[in-house]
């Protein structure tokens, strides 16, 4: 039924012969600068954009930048993807991904949805009055604000595409999400720009902010604790503690089981077929941050016009910070699923702490088991795979190969996803 319209989708095809290293490189870094250069474009018709931004908590994450065509970022991409998941997960259409042809049409959906998204995603933006109000912005440029998001959020599939085609080097999502978390971090801890916090100026860079307060004030120990712990701008803990994750990550990557596979043509022939503790790499984490990222958007929005209906209050009151560049979730489900802003909030809502931690652990593990099932890389599949290429794990039968990875691999998903 799909089939007419995915010949009108856009489309890069796979290369027709093997990719040198160095046309690789040169591929990513191409997309890169494209991604950059969109992250640059302001969007045309626009009245305003100091107003609140309902995305502020996930921009990062999301690869988006505030009133440019990168607004949508890869939103309507991961969403998409996460819709087609859950529904398959569901069973409510069955997709074989060893199938070629179920794969094809599973892919071409995914794109018509994100697509679907895209233009959505953009009305509602339009709607909520994150441009200024539609009576000031006038039906012209409300159309033409949703063309350029329509035709940013195609440039960022077609992006992703080509990477992951084998032109490029990884993901096309990843590496947008990298580049965002690498140019955020740097901006927090080298910014010069001067901000008014409650000690008085300040820069707005943590590490520049320490130099600054270090020569500048007499109390050395006043002027270490305000850099250490200054709330409501970027502060030394803050990149102490992302740091750390780094470390973190960084040490639990090499975390992996080898399980001995041999060659059932080449007696003696055998090597290891490694299963990684991050199985699912950074799939559930996005998944998840766009479930809430979309959760976020529709509860303030609701919120904004109905804010007096209980329903949209059980999902999520808002209110806005004393910068008036974002809102804060202070009640409802969008609070009890949102970050804590301090570590002192463990001793004031104890309740907060333990529902967002069960929130992100569940949901992670919830998608991460689920992307094995659909992404082709399941026990089931990967003992297909071996048996294809006339593998088999050493001490065990061909008929058991697959009740071996089950002990390895759905452990990994869900200990990975968390």
């Amino acid at each position: 039924m799909l089939r007419p319209a995915f010949a009108l989708l856009p489309e890069v095809q796979k290369p027709d012969r093997k990719i040198l290293f160095k046309d690789r490189l040169i591929w990513t870094g191409v997309v890169l600068l494209l991604y950059l250069v969109c992250c640059q474009i302001p969007l045309y018709g626009v009245a305003t954009t100091s107003g609140n931004d309902p995305l502020y908590w996930m921009r990062v994450i999301l690869a988006s930048n505030r009133g440019t065509l990168m607004e949508l970022g890869i939103g309507p991409i991961v969403t998409a993807g996460m819709v087609m998941q859950l529904l398959a997960g569901a069973k409510l259409i069955d997709i074989d991904q060893n199938v070629k042809e179920d794969r094809i049409l599973y892919e071409g959906a995914q794109k018509l949805l994100g697509l679907i998204i895209a233009f959505g995603e953009a009305i509602a933006y339009i709607w909520s009055g994150m441009y200024g109000d539609l009576s000031d912005l006038g039906a012209g440029n409300a159309i033409l604000i949703i063309i350029q998001l329509t035709v940013a959020g195609i440039i960022v599939l077609l992006l992703d595409e080509l990477l992951n085609k084998g032109y490029g080097l990884g993901s096309g999502i990843s590496l947008f999400i990298a580049t965002n978390i690498c140019e955020a971090i740097v901006w927090k801890s080298f910014s010069p720009i001067t901000v008014q916090t409650d000690q008085g100026p300040e820069f707005e860079g943590s590490l520049i902010a320490l130099v600054h307060l270090l020569i500048t004030r007499p109390n050395k120990i006043g002027a270490l604790q305000q850099a250490f712990y200054r709330s409501g701008w970027p502060n030394i803990n803050n990149l102490l503690a992302t740091i750390l994750v780094f470390l973190i990550v960084i040490y639990f990557q090499g975390f992996r089981v080898d399980i001995a596979v041999k060659s059932a043509k080449v007696r003696g022939h055998s090597q290891a077929y490694p299963i990684k503790l991050f199985y699912t790499s950074n799939i559930p984490i996005i998944l998840q941050s766009a479930l809430v990222s979309n959760l976020y958007f529709l509860s303030q929005l609701l919120f904004k016009k109905f804010r007096g209906n209980f329903l949209v209050r059980v999902l999520g009151q808002w209110q806005e910070v004393e910068m008036g560049s974002y809102s804060v979730p202070v009640g409802g489900i969008a609070y009890y699923i949102s970050p804590p802003r301090s570590v002192m909030d463990l001793f004031y809502d104890p309740l907060h702490i333990i529902l967002y931690v069960t929130f992100i652990l569940g949901t992670c593990a919830l998608f991460s088991k689920t992307w094995i099932q659909v992404s082709g890389s399941s026990a089931r599949d990967v003992a297909k795979q071996l048996k294809d290429q006339d593998m088999g794990i050493q001490g065990y039968r061909d008929s058991n190969i697959e009740k071996r990875l089950n002990k390895y691999i759905p452990i990994a998903a869900s200990f990975g996803g968390v």
